[in-house]
């Protein structure tokens, strides 16, 4: 098992915005740091799993059809392969864990 200390400071954002944060098997941490309003995120659905908190700002989460307000103190879920896009209403942070693992490269 090895571990790693990780500064969100020194990490430079992947090409989807992210920085990628630490991790391991079945497990990664991201952060999505000041994202401006604009235009929504494409709608996807991706392979893995993803829980995350928000840390400021304010966005919509269009996920299945559904329109769920993401606000500074709100957890969210979006499941596997789920259609879903954000739409940043306020410079948006928020912190996400995704399984499996997503390295960002």
């Amino acid at each position: 098992m090895s571990t790693a200390n990780v500064n969100a400071n020194s990490i430079t954002p992947s090409a989807d915005g992210a920085k990628h944060l630490a991790a391991g098997q079945h497990l990664s941490l991201r952060l999505w740091e000041n994202e401006e309003p604009g235009e929504p995120k494409p709608l996807s659905n991706k392979p893995y799993e993803t829980v995350g908190y928000v840390l400021k700002g304010r966005a919509e989460l269009h996920l299945e059809g559904q329109v769920i307000a993401l606000e500074p103190g709100a957890s969210y879920l979006v499941p596997q392969g789920a259609s879903h896009t954000y739409n940043i209403l306020e410079t948006f942070s928020a912190i996400e864990a995704t399984s499996p693992a997503q390295t960002g490269k």
